[in-house]
C-alpha cells in the first residue's frame, strides 16, 4: 500500500507473509521510487518530503539478529562515531510479527491493540472487549466483506485472483526457472568463474518469472517493478 499525508510524506506499508532472500535489500529498493518522483523538472533545490517504510512481517529476521523480546524496530541513517541521527527522512520500520504473543487481557496501550489486532485478525469472530476505540469499530466493519458494496465487492474478488494469478505464476516460474537458471548457470560458473555462472542463473530465473507474469496478461510495467527487469527486457521475452 502506497500512501501520502496531507504533508506530502510518503508511506509504504506491506505485510510480508514468508521470508525471502535479500528482503532488505528489496525495502531499499522500493523506498527509491518515492524519493526519486519528488524530483521536478527546472529549478529545484532537492528539498525532499520524508519517506516512511512500514514492513509488517510474518517471520523474524535471520540469525537470531534481534533479541526474542525486541519486535519492533525502526532504522534511520545514522552517524556510527558519535550515533546522532544523520538524516531523518528516510525511516524503516519494521515489526517482527512472531514475536508478538500478548492476549487480549495484557493489552497496555494503542501500539499493543493495533499489533494484536494485526495478529489475530483473522481468527476473530468478532471485535474485543479490550478494543473500543472508535478506529477498531471502523477497522472491524471494514473486515466484513458482506457489509461490502456490489463495486466494492467486485473489486476484492477481482484483487483476490490478481492475488492468487500472481502467486501460482511466481510459484511455477521459481520451479522452472530455478531448475533451468540453476543448471545454465552453473555450467557458465565452470567457464567463466563460479560468481558469475550463479549470477547468470539468477538472472535466468527472474527472465522466467517475467515470462510466465506476462503470458498471465499482467502489466509490462508491473513485471518490471516486480522482478527489477527493465521494461525493454521483459518486453522482448
Amino acid at each position: 500500500m502506497y500512501c501520502e499525508n496531507k504533508e506530502g510524506e510518503k508511506f509504504i506499508v506491506e505485510m510480508q507473509k514468508a521470508e525471502q532472500n535479500y528482503f532488505k535489500d528489496r525495502s531499499i529498493y522500493y523506498a527509491t521510487f518515492p524519493i526519486r518522483e519528488q524530483a521536478k523538472r527546472g529549478d529545484w533545490d532537492f528539498q525532499l518530503k520524508g519517506v516512511y517504510t512500514v514492513g509488517i512481517l510474518n517471520f523474524v529476521f535471520p540469525d537470531d539478529e534481534y533479541a526474542s523480546d525486541c519486535m519492533h524496530h525502526e532504522v534511520k541513517l545514522m552517524d556510527v562515531d558519535d550515533k546522532h541521527i544523520f538524516y531523518d527522512k528516510l525511516t524503516f520500520i519494521y515489526l517482527e510479527m512472531p514475536k508478538f504473543n500478548k492476549t487480549e487481557s495484557e493489552l497496555e496501550n494503542m501500539m499493543d491493540k493495533w499489533l494484536y489486532v494485526l495478529r489475530n485478525l483473522s481468527r476473530l469472530m468478532e471485535r474485543p472487549a479490550a478494543l473500543q476505540e472508535r478506529v477498531f469499530k471502523r477497522l472491524f466493519e471494514q473486515a466484513e466483506i458482506a457489509r461490502l458494496s456490489p463495486v466494492e465487492l467486485r473489486s476484492y474478488e477481482e484483487s483476490m485472483k490478481v492475488y492468487r494469478d500472481i502467486t501460482n505464476v511466481v510459484n511455477t516460474a521459481e520451479q522452472k526457472g530455478h531448475k533451468r537458471g540453476l543448471a545454465e548457470g552453473m555450467a557458465q560458473g565452470i567457464e567463466k568463474g563460479m560468481a558469475q555462472g550463479i549470477e547468470k542463473g539468477e538472472r535466468i530465473m527472474q527472465a522466467e518469472i517475467a515470462r510466465q507474469m506476462k503470458d498471465s496478461g499482467m502489466d509490462v510495467r508491473q513485471i518490471s517493478r516486480f522482478t527489477g527487469l527493465t521494461i525493454e527486457e521483459v518486453e522482448s521475452l
